[in-house]
This record gives structure tokens, sequence and C-alpha cells, in this order.
């Protein structure tokens, strides 16, 4: 157990101006639709929109925004109906994508995804042509607790059952096997952490650093991506530099 996973090597942190801060409230309004029509509007009765709360608010969404959309999603005919789609493919320099969509229109999102991975020089592939280069993995973020060092974070991963976590001054992310996503949430919030997002999500197995100018073409994809208000997450192999 490292400390420093290779989850976080493919991870960035985007300057939450109002434009992206809006986008954010956008998806985040879709997973609580989601997470309220599975398990209906009551949090304490419904760990997904617990949990999809939680994010929320570690993004400064309005309590408003939050209450709005439960309201939203819970009346009758009211709702907007979300399909959920996976799209596999390749970006510049053969970077393996993976991109989740939630949309209310499918033929939009796949024309969109689609336009936004040819103009990069990349191409959609079928199902399956990049996920088996991924695993699927249970990911838990915690907010930093005054105190923690490095070796008590170690301690909460092994006693959740966690194989890796990524420590900084940021927070903490405890990663694992799939099947274990609630278990490992439940330890980390009974150690006295504040958990702010527990999801499933696709680790590249290894990954790869581009030259220069994929490089840009690749950011320049990801960007157009994830301000894709269908696409919900983005996953790939691509080693982010710092910048």
């Amino acid at each position: 157990m490292s400390g420093h996973s290779k989850w976080s090597t493919i991870k960035r942190d985007k300057e939450k101006t109002d434009q992206a801060r809006g986008k954010i409230f956008t998806k985040i309004g879709k997973e609580i639709a989601i997470a309220v029509k599975a398990g209906g509007p009551d949090p304490a009765n419904n760990p997904k929109l617990a949990t999809v709360i939680a994010k929320a608010r570690s993004n400064n969404m309005p309590n408003d925004n939050i209450q709005r959309s439960i309201k939203k999603a819970s009346g009758e005919g009211s709702a907007v109906n979300y399909e959920s789609i996976v799209y596999e493919g390749y970006g510049p320099g053969g970077s393996a994508v993976i991109c989740d969509i939630l949309t209310d229109n499918k033929n939009r999102a796949s024309s969109d995804v689609r336009h936004i991975f040819d103009r990069a020089g990349g191409a959609l592939g079928g199902p399956g042509s990049v996920a088996f280069l991924f695993d699927r993995k249970a990911v838990i973020a915690a907010k930093a607790k005054a105190g923690m060092t490095e070796d008590d974070v170690m301690m909460v991963a092994m006693e959740a059952g966690a194989d890796d976590f990524d420590f900084n001054e940021q927070g903490y992310t405890f990663v694992g096997e799939a099947t274990k996503l609630a278990t490992i949430r439940d330890q980390v919030i009974a150690s006295g952490l504040e958990v702010v997002s527990a999801e499933l999500e696709m680790i590249p197995q290894q990954t790869m650093d581009l030259p220069d100018d994929k490089y840009a073409s690749f950011i320049k994809m990801l960007d157009n991506l994830e301000e894709n208000d269908d696409v919900q997450n983005v996953y790939h192999n691509v080693n982010l530099r710092d910048e």
C-alpha cells in the first residue's frame, strides 16, 4: 500500500469559474435525479443520495439548488428521464478514453462525443474497445482532517479493506475492489472522516506519457468532453502534467 495510487496521476483539478461551476451543478443535478429515482428523496434512507448531496456540498452547490433538484426529481411527471451510456475510444497518441454519459437525448450525446473525438484526431470505438485496459474500482474521497498523518490514513485504509490510498493536504482517497464500495465508505465514515464522494471508477492498468503535440491535443479534447453537459465522467490512461 503505497499511499500514492496511480489513480492520483490521472486526475486534475479544474479552476471553478462561474461557468465551470454551473456545469458542475448541472452534472450533479443529474446525479441527484438518478439517485432520487432509485431510492427516494430522503437521504437518511437513500445512501446514494446522501453521497451525491455530500459531493454537491463539497463543490459549493447551494442548498437551494440541491433541494430544488430533489423536488424536481421526486415530482410526478416533472422529472426528466436520463439514459446512461458508456462510450469508449482512442484519443491523440493512442490514448484510451472512456466516457460516462447521462443524457435525455441519446442522438445528441452520441453526435457531440463523436465530433469531439474526431476533431482531436481520435475515434470512437465499440463497446469493449478499450475497457479491457481498465479495472473498475471503488474510489472513496474524504476531506482532510486536522492532525491526521499519512500513517493514520494508511491505518484507515487497511481497516476499511482498501487496496491503496492517496494522501495530500486537500484530502484523502481510498481505492479498493468494486464490490467493497459500501464497506470501505462506511468504514471511512466510522473512522471520523467526512466522505465527499464514493463511486465506482475506471482505473487504467497502465498509464502513458504523450509527446508535447499529442498532449496539447489530448488536453483540448479532455476539456471539450468535460464541458459537455451530457458527459458525467471521463476516464483515461494519460499521465497528466503539473500545469
